[in-house]
C-alpha cells in the first residue's frame, strides 16, 4: 500500500497550485494526479463507500470518501522518494485533519504555505464572485453580518490550526512558508522544500509560468449566464450542439468568459475595507508570528 509520505496542508489562495505544479517537475517526486483530494480532512459522516452515487464536488467532480478511492490516486508510483498531495483546506479543517493524519500517514512531512490574511480574503472573494459561487457579499459586510460563519474569512485566521498542527507533529515534521517567500524567491524556496522533503535540492526547476492569474467579470450578469445552468445557456447550448463538437463549444465558452474577464484592479479593495480586515486579523496574526517565529507586522 503506498500512501504519501508528505502533505501540503495550507492555504488556499496562496501559491499552492504553483507549488504543485513545481513538484511535478522533480523526477523523485510523485504527486497526487488531483489536487485537494480533501480525503483526510473530510467529515467521517459523509463516507459512503456502498453508494451508487457518488457524492459530487461543486465543479462535477467526484468526492474521495474511501481510503481505496484514496489509495488509487498513487498507484502510479514507481521509483519516488517523495509522494504527496496538496489539499490546502486541511488547516481549516484541522480538527478532522490532523487526527486523520495520525491515522493514516502519521510520520509524514507537513507544509503550510500563509498568506496575508487580507490578501488572502480579497483573493478568495474574488474567486466566489468569478466562478458565482459561496458567499458573494462584499467583505464589509460579511465582517459585520457574518464574521463566524463567512469560510472567506475564518480561513485567514491560522493561529489555532497552526497551533494544532505543531503541537501534534512537532516543528520538525512541519515546515511553514510565507506567500512573500514563493513571490521573492521561488526557486529559493522550492530547494529548501526539495530538501525538506529528502529529494534533490539542486533540481532545476522551472518556476516561470504562474498557475493561476486574478480576473472578475466585466459583467456580473453575462458571467452569471456563461457560468451557472440557466434556461438561457441551455436553450444555446443544445442548438450549438447540432452543428459544434464539445471541444469547440467549450473553446467557445471559455473566449466568451475571457472576453468578460478584466483584472483584479476592476474590483479593488478599499483602503477602508482593508483597514476593517487588518483590526479583524490583528490578534491572530500577533499570536501567529510568535507561535512560528516569523515577523509579521507587514501583514498589519
Amino acid at each position: 500500500m503506498v500512501l504519501p509520505n508528505f502533505l501540503i496542508f495550507g492555504v488556499q489562495k496562496a501559491g499552492t497550485t504553483s507549488v504543485y505544479s513545481y513538484l511535478q517537475q522533480h523526477p523523485q517526486v510523485f504527486m497526487s494526479p488531483r489536487k485537494e483530494t480533501e480525503f483526510l480532512g473530510r467529515d467521517p459522516a459523509q463516507i459512503d463507500s456502498s453508494s451508487d452515487k457518488p457524492l459530487l464536488t461543486p465543479g462535477g467532480r467526484a468526492q474521495i470518501v474511501t481510503l481505496e478511492a484514496y489509495k488509487a490516486l498513487f498507484e502510479g508510483v514507481t521509483n519516488e522518494v517523495a509522494i504527496g498531495e496538496a489539499s490546502p483546506n486541511y488547516l481549516f479543517r484541522h480538527e478532522r485533519a490532523v487526527p486523520a493524519i495520525q491515522k493514516y500517514v502519521p510520520k509524514a512531512k507537513l507544509v503550510a504555505i500563509l498568506r496575508n490574511p487580507v490578501e488572502r480574503a480579497y483573493s478568495d472573494y474574488l474567486m466566489h464572485v468569478r466562478q458565482v459561487v459561496g458567499n458573494q457579499k462584499p467583505l464589509a459586510e460579511q465582517i459585520e453580518t457574518s464574521a463566524e460563519s463567512s469560510f472567506t474569512l475564518l480561513k485567514g485566521r491560522y493561529f489555532a490550526g497552526m497551533k494544532h498542527f505543531l503541537e501534534t507533529f512537532g516543528p520538525q515534521q512541519v515546515k511553514v512558508f510565507l506567500y512573500e517567500d514563493l513571490k521573492g524567491d521561488a526557486p529559493g524556496l522550492m530547494r529548501d522544500l526539495y530538501r525538506f522533503i529528502g529529494v534533490d535540492p539542486e533540481f532545476a526547476v522551472d518556476t516561470g509560468q504562474r498557475q493561476q492569474t486574478a480576473a472578475v467579470p466585466k459583467n456580473q450578469s453575462v458571467n452569471r449566464l456563461l457560468r451557472t445552468d440557466n434556461p438561457v445557456r441551455s436553450a444555446v447550448g443544445t442548438l450549438l450542439r447540432t452543428v459544434m463538437p464539445e471541444e469547440k463549444r467549450q473553446a467557445l465558452r471559455s473566449r466568451l468568459i475571457a472576453a468578460n474577464s478584466a483584472g483584479k484592479e476592476a474590483m479593488p479593495l478599499s483602503d477602508q475595507d482593508c483597514q476593517r480586515l487588518k483590526a479583524y486579523y490583528r490578534e491572530d496574526v500577533l499570536k501567529l508570528q510568535d507561535l512560528i517565529n516569523r515577523d509579521l507586522s507587514a501583514w498589519l
